[in-house]
């Protein structure tokens, strides 16, 4: 059941606050704009986990709600997984006092997950598969045709490395996937934006983050150390964050190896310039504003 309120007046904001907010609702709409993130009449589902980076999604979702020249709705749905010491009343306290239509759903995946994982191994994939099904299943019965999550910028590269290193696959997180099944769309309106960003915004904001005792105490999580190694380029050599972010948008099938991209085979001499050739060797990369906005 969804819990509806009257939405609460915008409130006034001080100068520091309103430009960061001015900066993601810019990279949010990019993202929207680019890769048609929200259409016309969209029931979007935005799940919210009670951590920063939900939060701030939520939060710009409805101010670009109020903007867009579209019309689309918007509903919070929190999977209340029964950690222990959850505090269950803080996000329907804050959505309500937001005026924000929401949908609280608990279902005990914690316990499901100790059981199945040993004690120090990596909760994350079975979680992530429990909390997935569930989202879907909800997402049929509150009608909402895209399921909006709450990744940026820094969770997709710190995923194409992880696979790079540990599975073997040149794949990061799409903004926008549709499921096995067919029936949803998945969303990451955050895709363009930085971690850094969404912690300060939310440091600004002073939303009433809520912790994750599962995952969260797992200090040798292969995500936590590519993070580290990732934030160690960066202080290293200023920019390559913006670098690697701008190549996930700038593929050459044709100067990789997976044949399944690029026909190998057949490959021959054409008598005239080719773009697939050694040619792009000698180009710089076009640039890739809506990856590397400062």
């Amino acid at each position: 059941m969804i819990v509806s309120i009257s939405p609460a007046p915008p409130l006034k904001l001080d100068e520091d606050t309103e430009k960061m907010q001015t900066r993601l609702c810019r990279l949010v709409g990019q993202a929207i704009a680019d890769y048609r993130l929200i259409e016309d009449q969209d029931k979007v589902m935005v799940c919210l986990s009670g951590g920063k980076d939900s939060y701030g999604l939520l939060d710009i979702l409805l101010i670009l709600q109020r903007r867009a020249p579209i019309r689309f709705d918007l509903v919070a749905v929190n999977l209340d997984q029964r950690q222990p010491g959850f505090p269950e009343q803080v996000l329907p306290q804050y959505l309500t006092s937001r005026g924000i239509p929401f949908h609280i759903e608990a279902r005990d995946t914690y316990s499901i997950v100790k059981r199945l994982i040993p004690e120090g191994q990596t909760t994350c994939s079975l979680c992530s598969r429990l909390r997935r099904g569930h989202l879907y299943r909800i997402a049929t019965e509150l009608g909402a045709t895209k399921i909006a999550l709450g990744h940026h910028r820094d969770d997709i590269s710190e995923t194409l490395f992880l696979n790079l290193f540990y599975t073997g696959k040149l794949k990061a997180i799409p903004p926008k996937l549709r499921s096995k099944d067919g029936r949803h769309i998945v969303i990451r309106p955050l895709a363009f934006v930085k971690e850094t960003d969404l912690a300060r915004y939310a440091e600004l904001r002073a939303f009433p983050i809520i912790p994750c005792d599962l995952c969260g105490s797992q200090e040798d999580l292969k995500r936590k150390k590519v993070k580290a190694m990732l934030q160690a380029w960066e202080r290293d050599s200023p920019g390559c964050s913006d670098s690697i972010a701008a190549a996930l948008a700038n593929v050459a099938p044709s100067l990789l190896m997976d044949s399944r991209l690029f026909n190998f085979a057949s490959l021959a001499p054409a008598g005239a310039d080719q773009s697939d050739g050694d040619l792009w060797l000698d180009q710089d990369p076009p640039a890739h504003t809506s990856l590397s906005m400062p």
